[in-house]
């Protein structure tokens, strides 16, 4: 699949990446070839080929949460190892905007 340079420049945008002329067609050369051999992938016959998420055989091991009560000590020895806390929790910086 050859792509023009108008297609090339909307991935570029996609990706928010700004390139040169020269770039544009060394990169679309580049995403050209890429598609080639993915059309060459979809001739291949998968008709009788079970789908696989993995191959590895490995499986998730899930382990039941349990729950632990802890006595006031304890708690107070957990947040002293806190670099800040407030009504008995831990206060931490916010992650989200």
């Amino acid at each position: 699949m050859k792509l023009n340079k108008k297609d090339i420049q909307h991935i570029a945008n996609l990706a928010r990446l700004e390139l040169t002329e020269k770039e544009l067609a060394k990169y679309g050369s580049q995403i050209s070839n890429i598609l080639k051999y993915i059309d060459q992938l979809q001739e291949v016959d998968t008709a009788n080929v079970e789908p696989t998420a993995q191959v590895t055989g490995l499986t998730n091991v899930f382990q039941e949460d349990k729950v632990c009560v802890w006595d006031k000590d304890e708690v107070k020895a957990a947040l002293k190892q806190a670099p800040e806390f407030e009504g008995g929790q831990v206060k931490v910086k916010r992650v989200l905007d």
